[in-house]
């Protein structure tokens, strides 16, 4: 059984390292040649109609891929665990192929979602598949659906302890530590196949390991200044979109999903034409904008900000087929960038904008999706900086705390309309 496992481990490291890298390949080839070369340069200088008609056609497309195979739905991998085990969900073939598919349209489009949800599912369907081969015991289906989203990540990021961390706080059962060594595995096998052929997301702009006392004070205003933000977004999401989303069901439930096609295609052609940088997944703007050298206006820091955020909300309820780990990370290191900007502005501060970039990208996703540990270790991975991952944990926490106040964050993303229809 051990011999098993161990190979059943390997053979998941591997495939998903593959898998993922044929994966993000394919969503910039399709966003190159559905745009005729760089988005973020083409986009200016085609047609408004197309625009338009490129994501909207595109939402259209994933609806009907969805309407096929309900397991392509962007589910977290604890809900995936737990379906499996309780013969709800099958983890086909066709359904990994369908997923990559009907992603890849959604990000190669604009919408705002990010790879690392679907790499985490496509990592736990190869396990799954593997699991079935190896005719291993069904106690350990759970294992090797944390073992393949452990490998997804690691990959998709270039982070494997964050693969590692990611896995065991999703699915955070006793036995689970028994097999810790096997998600290890896994995970550094993923990455150090895709590390050969994707860009790792690194904050090149971190201080280093010598602790900067000098930044306590920005760092505890810091605190309120990124949870107004995290209010901003959590008000849209569950009153504004909640709101519509419960109208549209109870009105017309039959055309709900073509409707928010429609709806969603606009919105993302509209966020598109106002700036190009406050669509797709988010990794161009941490990786573009957060690690270049000359400082970014405020105007435009806040305006992509704000049309990310609503962007991300929009995309989720159009049933794009994506994550919402790598655009919190992009709203997040915006908002850290500028905090920092507006401190030297301001005050005249001595910072560097890109070391709150760091943290802000972290926290905002660790806070809203309930991934404190996760977090931590992404900013360590990222930056290698103490400073960034001292001033994450602090600020996860308490960031964490003061949300919880006025909102109940969950880490299901999913509206009232969708619960209804499950149970249906």
């Amino acid at each position: 059984m051990f011999f098993k496992l161990i190979i059943a481990t390997i053979l998941t490291g591997l495939i998903s390292g593959f898998f993922i890298t044929f994966y993000e390949f394919l969503i910039i080839f399709l966003s190159h040649y559905i745009f005729m070369g760089d988005p973020l340069k083409t986009i200016p200088t085609l047609p408004i109609w197309y625009i338009y008609f490129v994501p909207i056609t595109a939402m259209f497309l994933v609806n009907y891929i969805v309407s096929k195979d309900k397991a392509i739905r962007e589910y977290g991998v604890s809900e995936i665990a737990e379906s499996v085990t309780e013969n709800r969900m099958i983890l086909s073939i066709k359904a990994l192929f369908l997923k990559v598919i009907a992603s890849a349209l959604s990000l190669s489009s604009g919408f705002s979602v990010g790879t690392e949800g679907p790499s985490a599912g496509i990592g736990a369907m190869i396990a799954y598949q593997i699991h079935k081969l190896f005719r291993l015991p069904v106690i350990l289906v759970k294992v090797m659906i944390g073992v393949g989203a452990s490998s997804g990540i690691a990959a998709i990021f270039g982070t494997p302890i964050t693969g590692i961390a990611f896995a065991i706080e999703h699915i955070a059962y006793q036995f689970f530590k028994q097999y810790i060594g096997y998600v290890i595995l896994s995970s550094v096998i993923a990455f150090a196949v895709a590390s050969q052929y994707l860009e790792i997301i690194t904050f090149q702009h971190s201080i280093g390991r010598k602790i900067q006392y000098n930044y306590i004070v920005p760092i505890l205003l810091f605190i309120p200044f990124i949870t107004l933000f995290i209010y901003f977004y959590l008000f849209m999401k569950k009153v504004l979109l909640h709101f519509i989303d419960l109208k549209v069901f109870k009105t017309l439930p039959k055309y709900r999903n073509h409707i928010f096609a429609l709806l969603g295609g606009s919105v993302i052609g509209t966020i598109l034409l106002i700036e190009p940088h406050a669509g797709f997944s988010g990794k161009e703007v941490v990786m573009h904008l957060m690690n270049n050298e000359e400082h970014i206006p405020l105007i435009l820091i806040f305006m992509i900000i704000l049309l990310r955020i609503v962007g991300t909300t929009i995309s989720i309820y159009s049933n794009a087929v994506g994550g919402v780990f790598l655009p919190l990370m992009s709203i997040g290191a915006l908002v850290g960038y500028g905090f920092g900007e507006l401190l030297i502005l301001v005050h005249n501060f001595p910072i560097e904008p890109f070391y709150f970039a760091a943290i802000g990208a972290s926290v905002f996703m660790g806070v809203l999706m309930k991934l404190p540990l996760t977090a931590v270790v992404l900013s360590l991975e990222t930056t290698f900086d103490y400073n960034v991952v001292i001033a994450t944990g602090i600020c996860v926490v308490l960031v964490n705390w003061l949300s919880n106040l006025y909102f109940d964050i969950k880490k299901n993303y999913s509206t009232k309309a969708d619960k209804v229809q499950r149970v249906e």
